[in-house]
């Protein structure tokens, strides 16, 4: 039996489509429903389904980080979109990143039926055929780049907050190894790393305001101890900030 998880913010949608699909003829079972898509990618973490039925417009959630958190972390998982969202652009986007059906609410009966056929058929047809390996392997190459983007431009924005892996994977709906590891392989660097480049580039901008305290610069930075902004700033840099501040003179 594949295992079926069922993601939507109205609950009348995933009980209307839990009690109508006859899911055993599909040789499928509905394992879990969820209300949004930070509850639903614990669910998936969880349950490691093979298909999930999900809406993308659910508040508080980035619909393309979440499928690009799905098919990166899970790339031979079959997802399929119901949503009222009608954008032709985001639609696009979403079916580069893998996605097996991308369906408009009020969705048909049949158009639900062909689209869980069609993943039912995927999944069994054999993973070991090079041609649609390939293809999964570019769309889970295709969502890794999404993911690291949608996390690097998390952090550009937030790197005045503590942040920590494990807040910058909730926001791309993924887990922090997975992140971490997505990470190291497309910018080579860690988390930690990364949040450290970003943090000090800004720093020496600020630098060059003679009115802000080297201390003031690392507190707004995101550095709530001044020593280790200190020991930083030297290892990144390879001088001192108060160095650096006197070199732009």
């Amino acid at each position: 039996m594949y295992r079926v998880v069922l993601i939507d913010d109205e609950n009348r949608i995933v009980e209307g489509l839990r009690r109508v699909v006859r899911w055993a003829d599909y040789r499928c079972q509905v394992v879990g429903t969820a209300g949004d898509g930070a509850e639903g990618s614990r669910l998936i973490r969880e349950l490691k389904p093979h298909i999930v039925f999900t809406d993308i417009r659910m508040p508080g959630q980035d619909g393309l980080a979440m499928i690009a958190g799905l098919r990166s972390e899970f790339p031979d998982m079959q997802v399929a979109i119901l949503t009222a969202y009608r954008d032709f652009a985001f639609a696009q986007e979403a079916i580069r990143l893998g996605v097996a059906r991308f369906l408009l609410k009020p969705s048909k009966m049949d158009e639900i039926k062909e689209a869980l056929q069609t993943m039912v058929e995927r999944l069994d047809k054999d993973a070991a055929e090079s041609g649609e390996k390939d293809e999964e392997d570019e769309q889970a190459n295709t969502a890794g780049s999404f993911l690291v983007n949608q996390a690097l431009d998390y952090m550009e924005k937030n790197y005045q907050q503590k942040l920590t892996l494990q807040s910058v994977a909730d926001c791309c709906y993924v887990s922090q190894w997975h992140l971490s590891k997505l990470l190291n392989r497309y910018t080579e660097k860690s988390f930690y790393d990364t949040l450290n480049a970003i943090r000090i580039d800004r720093a020496k901008m600020l630098l060059a305001d003679p009115k802000l305290k080297i201390g003031e610069i690392g507190e707004m930075v995101g550095y709530a101890d001044t020593a280790h902004f200190a020991r930083t700033f030297k290892k990144l840099v390879g001088m001192s900030a108060n160095e650096y501040r006197n070199s732009l003179k």
